[in-house]
Formats: C-alpha cells, structure tokens, sequence
C-alpha cells in the first residue's frame, strides 16, 4: 500500500509527516510517497525524505499513486474529483465545514478528521489537539511576555522594585496548563478560570491560583471539553472573571466548545477595564475568539490595550510540531493497517468510526448527519 504526504499551502507551516514518520511507516511494509517541497517550512527538505526512504513527486503524482492521503487542511474543493475511492487523513473540523464534507462524501472519499477523535485515554497517542495545544500555551505566554512593556518577573533593584506581571488564564485545558507552566517559570503571579472543577487541583499544583465558580454545568460526559452553561452561572462567571481581568497585565484565554462560536469572556467593560500597555492573547480567535474585538491573525490596539488574535501559534514552530503531529498520525494509521500494511478499515473500533466523516458515498458521522 502507498501512502502519500501533501505539502500545505501557507501560511501553514507544518508537515502531516516527517521524515521521522517515513521510516516508521517503511517498516511496517507500506510506501511513502511526498510532494516536492512538502516539508520545508518545518525544516524537512527533500532530500531528508529520500534518506529516510520516501520518493518524491508533483501533487498530482502523489494523488494518483496513493492509496491514503496525509494532509493538515481540508483539500480543496477542486480536489476532490482526483481523491475518488482514496482515504484522507487530516484535521478537517468539519463541523465548521459542512458544504465541503458533502462535497466529499459526494466524491466518495472516506475522510477521518482527527480533530473529531473520542477523548478516551486510549485516543492520547493520536490527539492532534492535545499535541498542537502544548505549544500554543507556551507560545502564547512567550508572545505575551514579548510584547509586554514591563518586566514578568519581580526584581529588586537599587534603582527600585519592579512588581511581578499578574497574568490570568481563561480554561485549563492542555493549552492552559502549558500556558501557566510557562508563566510561573517567567515568574509571573497567575489565577486561573475554568468552569471544571476538577482541573483545579492540577491548576494548583502548577502554582496558581485557582477562580472557583460555584454551580458549573457537569463536563464529565463531554470528552474533556467545556460545555454550554446557565444563564445564571454566566453572570457569577462575568462577575468573578471581571474582578480578575481589571488586575491582570496579560490575560491568555483558551476557551472553546466543540461546533459552535468560542463564548465571549473578556466583555468590552472589561477590555476597558485594563491599564494600558496590557496584553490579551486569544487563542480562541479561529472561532471567533474570547472578546468582541479579536480577530484572527491580527493584532488589535484598544485604549492602550493589545489584543492577538491567533489560533495558530503552534506554526511558529513548525519542526517540533510537525513532529508531534506525524506521531500522532501515525498512531492512528495503526488502527487502518493490517498486520502486512495494508488497509483494513475496522468499524467495530470507537476510535475509527468515531472520527470518520465520510464513507461509501455518505456523511457517517453522527454530529454532521
């Protein structure tokens, strides 16, 4: 069986499969073929791919040998007519992408989007999610701390002291955590929100202080993501958020639910409630973001305040992401392969069916039917 790795367009940077990731595959027994140029950005060249065992063609090659297909965003729709009968293997989030799935079971491909992966402790080693949000939390501190006016940690000077940045984190997430791990090392002081209890022990033991609102809507059945909440719980979550962001100099916000537009957090009262030279980074932007006034890829100046939008911090380090990604793919491309590397498409497997958008001509999964 041949497998083939596409090269994205930009401003992604990443990779779907790296070298690495070449010859783990060739020794399973399958066939890698690359898109010339594929994994430049992530510092990857053509010829690290030769080394490592994989052949090189135009895109339209590697389509036409290829039995399944790796690529990070979802092909265009002008694509799809040369990816008939092939199997494709991305991060599609197709509940934002409903036209182009129907377009894609119309062609008759079968589509895993591992975004949409169960988040089961077996699914750990294939969670795209968890594995890109690591770095965009620790991103995300370090592009807060450079575009700060003042000092993170506290210094004693004979000049004068200089009082630590106070940073808050909205969601405790993987991105969070790393994001409060980062901010401790700077030396920054920091409270964190997130309306799961459950995180706050581990919030804690990272050195933070943890905002605790009473009466959250139950997240355990929701496969680690937050859910949608009363009416009455959100204005004491406003209130308790409020009182936390008018003493923040950064605020780093995480908060996302599954489908839908990220929930507005940091109010415009609130956004004005900041001292200048303060920083808010929002990596809820793709959906929306955290404040009424983010947008995506873009830095925004309100009153003095600096507001990034970025959903995608995570390409400012293309190498170890790409590297992160590809395991991770590879880890799932375990449960398609037969022992003698070929494909062997098991539905009686949670994690297979339960990130599978389209198969025989049809949307199968339950949340885009």
């Amino acid at each position: 069986m041949v497998i083939g790795v596409l090269r994205e367009s930009m401003p992604e940077t990443r990779v779907s499969l790296t070298d690495e990731g070449v010859a783990a595959l060739l020794k399973k027994g399958v066939d890698v073929v690359v898109e010339y140029g594929a994994g430049l950005q992530a510092f990857c060249d053509d010829e690290a791919y030769r080394k490592a065992g994989a052949k090189l063609f135009s895109s339209a090659e590697v389509i036409a040998q290829s039995s399944v297909l790796l690529c990070i965003h979802p092909p265009s729709v002008e694509q799809l007519p040369a990816l008939q009968q092939k199997v494709i293997v991305g991060a599609f989030q197709p509940l934002f992408q409903k036209e182009w799935s129907a377009a894609v079971a119309k062609h008759n491909i079968t589509c895993f989007s591992l975004d949409m992966l169960p988040r089961t402790t077996r699914a750990q080693a294939m969670d795209i999610l968890s594995s890109q949000a690591n770095i965009a939390g620790y991103k995300a501190v370090l592009l807060a701390a450079t575009t700060y006016s003042r000092y993170f940690p506290m210094f004693m000077t004979a000049a004068g002291s200089i009082a630590p940045a106070k940073v808050l984190i909205l969601g405790a997430g993987v991105a969070g955590l790393q994001a409060i791990a980062t901010a401790k090392r700077l030396g920054a002081v920091i409270e964190v929100f997130d309306t799961r209890p459950a995180v706050k022990e581990e919030v804690m033991s990272l050195g933070a202080k943890f905002i605790e609102v009473e009466g959250a809507a139950d997240a355990s059945k929701a496969g680690g993501y937050a859910v949608e909440q009363s009416a009455d719980y959100l204005q004491r979550q406003s209130e308790r958020i409020a009182a936390a962001a008018a003493k923040a100099d950064i605020i780093i916000t995480t908060a996302q639910i599954p489908g839908k537009k990220a929930p507005i957090l940091i109010t415009e009262p609130m956004v004005d409630s900041l001292r200048a030279g303060a920083v808010i980074v929002d990596l809820a932007a793709a959906t929306g973001g955290n404040t009424p006034f983010t947008e995506n890829n873009k830095t925004i100046q309100r009153n003095g305040v600096t507001i990034i939008g970025n959903s995608s911090l995570f390409c400012s380090m293309p190498a170890d992401a790409s590297k992160l990604y590809g395991k991770n793919v590879i880890n799932f491309l375990q449960l398609l392969l037969s022992k003698e590397g070929q494909l062997a498409l098991n539905w009686n497997d949670e994690l297979v069916k339960g990130c599978c958008i389209t198969h025989e001509g049809q949307v199968v999964h339950e949340r885009l039917k």
